[in-house]
């Protein structure tokens, strides 16, 4: 008896999805950023690559929508059900709504916003979701060698803003010592009025020896409105002592940082 398994890429993978050996499909770019005025149109392009290196595959275009979550992790949606939906505002030509692709063979499409006269809401910044999606399951072999069925589908994330977009603006909340977790917890806000992507840098500094220890920083991607919690894990190997914990924001330029400082004991 086959086995029937849906795969499906995540809307943030780099550049392409894998199935098993023998089947996979590239999208590339991941996201895509649109500006336009209202009642105006953009239009950018996507490549589609057939990556399998026998299979022929059918693939359909559909859209939907997406948000983050307090942790950052992406939620998907039905196509116009968020408020900051704009999956109505996207069209595709009418023959890539549904294609085929050879093995080895790529296909570009654009993608149109083409954003309303009027506006429902009074948000300056828009998403929506595209999805890329493999109509006709294929024969594959698993890693314990049990005959398969495996279809693939990719999103590709559409952002859209205003010309009048222009207020950055990220604000620390909150930043604190998780002792029993062994991690800090930072809390801020998107309070500005368009996407900001950037990283956060922690510094950690023995206040008894003066030893300084650099944290990875972690990469962060908030819509406006976003309350995010970050939970920065600290090293099981940390000296124990009284620390200063220095954690900036980096959303842009140097106009754009957001510092917090915090005294902690480590135990």
């Amino acid at each position: 008896m086959k086995k029937l398994i849906f795969l499906f890429s995540s809307l943030i993978c780099c550049l392409f999805s894998w199935g098993y050996a023998q089947t996979g499909v590239s999208v590339s770019p991941p996201r895509l950023y649109f500006e336009s005025d209202l009642g105006n149109s953009n239009t950018q392009k996507v490549t589609v690559t057939n990556v399998s290196a026998k299979n022929s595959l059918d693939l359909a275009i559909s859209l939907g929508d997406w948000e983050y979550d307090e942790k950052g992790e992406n939620m998907t949606y039905g196509a116009n059900t968020r408020p900051t939906s704009c999956a109505s505002w996207v069209s595709v030509k009418k023959e890539d709504n549904y294609f085929t692709l050879a093995p080895g063979e790529k296909k570009d499409i654009d993608i149109t916003i083409t954003a309303p006269t009027t506006l429902s809401d009074h948000l300056s910044a828009h998403t929506a979701v595209l999805y890329v999606s493999q109509m006709n399951p294929v024969d594959d072999v698993d890693s314990k060698g049990a005959h398969i069925k495996v279809s693939i589908r990719s999103g590709i994330k559409l952002f859209h803003k205003l010309p009048v977009t222009k207020s950055k603006k990220i604000e620390i909340q909150n930043l604190a010592y998780g002792k029993s977790k062994n991690r800090l917890d930072l809390f801020f806000e998107n309070q500005g009025d368009v996407w900001v992507d950037g990283k956060v840098y922690t510094d950690l500094v023995n206040m008894q020896n003066g030893k300084k220890t650099v944290l990875d920083p972690v990469i962060f991607y908030t819509m406006p409105g976003n309350k995010r919690e970050m939970n920065i894990p600290l090293s099981s190997t940390l000296e124990k002592g009284k620390y200063t914990a220095s954690v900036m924001i980096d959303y842009g330029d140097s106009n754009n940082l957001e510092l917090g400082e915090l005294n902690f004991t480590y135990e």
